[in-house]
């Protein structure tokens, strides 16, 4: 009786064969200072934009430096410590791990030299003479800053953090958990060009792609571009070629190295990255365009489940780009 219940079930499903399969659902707005999209596939609609944005808002009250009742901003208006919530937990660990294994070239605690330099929340018009960016670097150094039990806790009260340069993944994670709670095992969420996916298109199966593309110059009027093909796990990048600002000759960039006290500047325009979830990459991409190219590349052959895209400058002012041998395979469409 079993067995013919199955071969007519069987029959049943050939017969009338379902047509409730995956369809795309997209989703879109703004937030931290940019934009969001979201491609998810499901039957029908699990997540509406509502809900994205009700967490979204959540993320923005603990770690954006430009709201000022912000669980951050209280933090650096604090003498001494703040009660940390689980977002703030999660980014101050995170980037204690980048700072301790870049040689402390990513470092959150540089927000009153980011302010100095002309960015962020509060920042002036002038630039630094040398003076006043060591008072600042008095100010700078993740060893200042700690996690006790529930607290955020500062050494010295000058000491400000700003993780701008990590948030942006953390927020792409959040999301993309939250797709996942909901049985949603097929997605794009993307954050200012953040990104992390899981799965397929749907109904073809096919890899999601996406595009990764540099600046133009003198020598090469048409942007160099990439498309990848990925699977699983996150892509951002960090680059110097959108903010910044031109005083004189100089160029001066929104990335600072915490060990000098200056914007970076080296040959590196731009750091892509591969890694399994987006704080990953988002931390690690910023800490590459510090390191200059060679080291760069020496750096990321020494990680697991890290591959990089870099684009550079020539000695002859042209750009180029190298990549990791990992990366390599991302551009291929049919390696699986």
């Amino acid at each position: 009786m079993k067995v013919l219940s199955f071969l007519i079930l069987a029959l049943f499903f050939w017969c009338f064969p379902q047509t409730d399969k995956l369809k795309p659902f997209h989703l879109s707005g703004y937030t931290q200072g940019t934009t969001y999209h979201i491609t998810y596939y499901a039957k029908d609609s699990l997540v509406n934009q509502g809900e994205i944005e009700y967490i979204l808002a959540g993320i923005d009250s603990s770690l954006s430096v430009y709201k000022p009742y912000s669980l951050i901003s209280k933090f650096n208006a604090s003498d001494r410590a703040v009660k940390a919530d689980r977002h703030l937990k999660a980014v101050v660990n995170k980037s204690k791990e980048v700072f301790e294994k870049t040689g402390g070239i990513f470092d959150i605690t540089i927000q009153p030299l980011v302010e100095a330099w002309g960015f962020g929340a509060k920042a002036g018009n002038d630039i630094p003479d040398s003076a006043a960016v060591g008072r600042l670097m008095n100010c700078v150094g993740m060893e200042k800053l700690h996690l006790s039990k529930d607290s955020l806790v500062k050494d010295s009260r000058c000491l400000q953090i700003d993780v701008n340069g990590i948030a942006q993944g953390y927020s792409v994670d959040i999301l993309a958990s939250y797709l996942e709670r909901r049985g949603i095992r097929n997605y794009l969420v993307e954050i200012g060009g953040e990104i992390r996916i899981k799965g397929r298109r749907q109904p073809d199966g096919g890899l999601m792609s996406v595009g990764v593309e540099g600046p133009a110059d003198d020598f090469n009027p048409e942007p160099l571009q990439k498309i990848l093909y990925v699977g699983d796990g996150a892509i951002t990048t960090s680059g110097n070629y959108r903010k910044y600002y031109q005083k004189g000759n100089r160029k001066i960039s929104h990335l600072i190295d915490a060990r000098t006290g200056y914007p970076i500047q080296n040959e590196l325009i731009s750091v892509t990255l591969w890694a399994k979830d987006a704080i990953t990459a988002d931390g690690y991409d910023n800490a590459l365009m510090g390191m200059g190219l060679e080291n760069a590349i020496a750096f990321t052959s020494r990680q697991k489940n890290l591959e990089a895209y870099l684009i550079y400058h020539k000695p002859d002012g042209s750009v180029a780009d190298t990549a990791s041998a990992g990366f390599y395979k991302l551009m291929k469409k049919d390696r699986y």
